[in-house]
């Protein structure tokens, strides 16, 4: 037993020294790699906070406008546009019925909610317009019915944000490659609005168009957005505190400071999401007036 004993008592201190004569560096990479994990994990939960109280209230109940049809027959499926870590990566792919020739494509990129039957509509709708529209799935399958649900969802993906970045590299290459398409946008609402500006972040010279609908987290930093060479249209409301009107007037200022293509609109009376017609912040005369501008600015820089 003593002998035994001994074994532990230098194998202990052996571990001790080995910790001690660990090169400087190593240990302020690993001191920093934890300093990092922690600053994300503050990150992820104060943004969900955030969208948690923008939500207050809130619930995706259907509704009869959720079943608003294309304005031609699309045709959609689940496809597999990716992998990540060996895993597949499935998303709702919308076009028109009768196309034969490669579309323009567009990432679309849900909610905090996840891919629910609003996403799924909407990527209809905008396959309506004559587009390929990929619904991406940031949550890898999760869909969320309440704001407790969702908030933890959010707080999940932001953990590992170089996989959402991973996702949406994917995404951006299925449609250049597989569906051929000649240019390409993102458009996203309230976390997928976030996401939608990340993703032109992400190709600042290829992405065609780049739409945002009420992005809580958007930059503001003159350095990040001075990369971006495509036209940008952001819809937020006036009510919302995520971002709130100052934020949105001062992102607007940065992007005309830096001789950006941008539109930004600021809707009265419209609150967080007032643009999704299955939750209770739905601004019917807002929804309807975002969604022609937005449509007329694809057409604009993606068909034309």
């Amino acid at each position: 037993m003593r002998r035994w004993f001994g074994l532990a008592l230098i194998s202990c201190f052996m571990v001790l020294i080995g910790a001690l004569l660990q090169p400087a560096s190593d240990r302020l990479i690993a001191a920093e790699t934890e300093s990092n994990y922690s600053a994300q994990q503050d990150y992820s939960q104060d943004y969900g906070q955030r969208l948690m109280h923008s939500h207050q209230g809130d619930r995706p109940i259907a509704t009869p406008i959720v079943a608003q049809a294309p304005a031609i027959p699309v045709v959609s499926e689940r496809v597999t546009y990716g992998s990540l870590e060996g895993t597949p990566v499935q998303g709702y792919l919308a076009r028109p019925a009768d196309a034969t020739e490669p579309l323009p494509g567009l990432i679309v990129i849900h909610e905090w909610w996840g891919v629910n039957d609003n996403i799924e509509m909407m990527t209809d709708r905008l396959a309506g317009e004559g587009y390929t529209a990929l619904a991406v799935d940031l949550f890898e399958g999760q869909v969320a019915d309440t704001p407790e649900q969702a908030r933890e969802q959010v707080q999940a993906a932001l953990q590992t944000p170089e996989r959402l970045e991973e996702n949406l590299r994917q995404a951006f290459q299925y449609l250049q490659t597989e569906q051929e398409s000649p240019s390409i946008a993102s458009i996203g609402w309230c976390f997928g609005g976030t996401w939608s500006l990340n993703t032109a972040l992400l190709f600042p010279e290829d992405l065609d168009a780049v739409v945002i609908y009420y992005g809580g987290q958007i930059t503001t930093d003159a350095e990040t957005l001075s990369p971006l060479q495509m036209p940008i249209l952001g819809i937020f409301g006036e009510l919302d505190d995520n971002p709130s009107p100052e934020t949105v007037r001062e992102f607007e200022a940065t992007l005309n400071e830096l001789g950006k293509s941008a539109e930004i609109l600021i809707y009265e009376d419209a609150d967080h999401a007032f643009a999704n017609p299955s939750g209770t912040r739905y601004n019917a005369v807002a929804a309807e007036d975002a969604w022609n501008r937005t449509i007329a600015f694809l057409n604009q820089h993606l068909q034309e």
